[in-house]
């Protein structure tokens, strides 16, 4: 059924076909079922150091597990299911991919070895791969290219509600259940999403495209890739949001570890603090950074570029030097600092994204956007970072401190990301008439 303001159908004029509350009700179920997908993800990260203790395992073989075994699958999923979701019924697909990952964080509580354990995270990932393509598509299709920058930084409030629940959620379960319940309990909480899925219609495809209008021959792999290629600026914020995901995402893998090892926190305290500071305050600076996104909506596209590079660079500092000093209020506040903003990039990014894309191969985009992200998230950041501690343990008088020195070189990365979003502006006005959104 479709949900509006009263008992009787509203008079529509939007292209999408659809009242505002009931775009808005569509936003939402997105947001919701996103945010149980960051959870899924992260409640992971949170959970390292009592997997590690109970099955010995080395920083590398965690790595593995927790980003590897999940990247790998997601990726390699994530752009098949990307071209699917430009043909399928993308509600239905959604609702299937949201049960499948929930299973399988289910067989993550049950496994009695580090085997079993990855072999349901890869299960996970496929499931997760599934999900944001169709996703993304369907806000596309209920809201204008002037409208996706708000309805995106929206969206992205999912990765710090999620990053709460998993953090907050999972240390508190975690200390008071034990981390095999703490991850069925997270199976388990998809329910409501799942039935909340029922409640929406599946859009026609391109209905806020004005320039273009989404192609009865369907692109094929090589096609949509070509597409991509042609745009410049869709490259450089493709790889901006990467090198960023690395810079921000991958780091704060690590985080709950770190304090742990560098200033004592226990598994409950560090989840406490980085679901704090991913959730409560990263959830501020997004809602924040969404009003301003009210202004740049108004503004020259290449603001939203600007507003990204600047950004990006600017919260580098505090992620670097927060895994440098000593001292653990002084660490804290640092973090404070970075954590937050890592997210705030999100919403900006896949506006500009879905702007540059055309409708017929948005689903794909954002699958190769994914699996770029995913792999320097989930596979490179987890397995560099512990492979890097790893080898420095061996090397300084006190192996504990190993982490904080691989958090903090790798957190340079940031400048990297930064100069790609500030590239993007040279041909953002040309690549976005090319995609129908200028």
């Amino acid at each position: 059924m479709d949900v509006s303001a009263s008992g009787h159908t509203p008079a529509i004029s939007h292209p999408s076909g659809a009242s505002l509350v009931q775009r808005y009700w569509v936003l939402a179920v997105m947001t919701l079922v996103y945010a149980l997908n960051i959870a899924d993800r992260f409640v992971l990260s949170t959970l390292i150091e009592p997997i590690k203790a109970e099955f010995a395992l080395s920083d590398s073989a965690v790595g593995f597990l927790t980003g590897v075994a999940l990247a790998l699958f997601y990726t390699t999923a994530g752009l098949p299911l990307g071209i699917l979701a430009d043909r399928v019924n993308r509600k239905k697909m959604i609702g299937w991919a949201l049960a499948i990952w929930s299973i399988f964080t289910a067989f993550c509580g049950l496994a009695q070895n580090f085997w079993q354990l990855l072999i349901a995270r890869i299960g996970v990932g496929v499931g997760e791969a599934g999900g944001t393509p169709p996703s993304h598509s369907i806000i596309a299709d209920y809201f204008l290219p002037s409208e996706r920058v708000i309805a995106m930084s929206i969206y992205a409030l999912g990765v710090s509600l999620g990053s709460a629940i998993g953090g907050i959620g999972g240390g508190l379960l975690t200390e008071q259940f034990g981390w095999r319940t703490c991850l069925i309990i997270f199976a388990f909480a998809s329910l409501p999403a799942l039935l909340m899925l029922l409640t929406i219609r599946e859009p026609r495809r391109g209905a806020c495209d004005p320039g273009v209008s989404a192609t009865a021959q369907k692109p094929g792999f090589r096609e949509s890739l070509d597409f991509i290629r042609s745009q410049r600026a869709l490259i450089h914020v493709i790889a901006g949001g990467t090198v960023a995901t690395f810079a921000g995402g991958g780091l704060v893998w690590w985080t709950p570890a770190f304090l742990g090892r560098s200033h004592g926190f226990s598994v409950g305290e560090a989840g406490l603090q980085v679901g704090l500071m991913s959730g409560a305050a990263g959830a501020a600076a997004m809602i924040a950074a969404m009003f301003l996104m009210f202004r740049m909506a108004r503004m020259d596209p290449k603001w939203q570029c600007y507003f990204l590079a600047g950004l990006t660079l600017l919260i580098t500092i505090p992620g670097v030097a927060a895994h440098v000093v000593s001292d653990r209020a002084t660490a804290i506040a640092l973090l404070w600092l970075f954590v937050p903003f890592i997210n705030v990039m999100i919403g900006p990014s896949l506006a500009l994204i879905q702007n540059l894309t055309r409708p017929d191969v948005r689903g794909f985009t954002v699958a190769v956007l994914l699996f770029t992200a995913n792999i320097a998230n989930l596979a490179i950041a987890p397995q560099l970072i512990g492979f890097v501690s790893d080898i420095l343990a061996s090397r300084i008088a006190d192996p504990a401190q190993s982490l904080r020195y691989a958090l903090a070189g790798f957190g340079l990365t940031g400048i990297w990301a930064a100069w790609h979003f500030y590239a993007a502006v040279g041909s953002l006005r040309s690549d976005l008439a090319r995609a129908g959104s200028a």
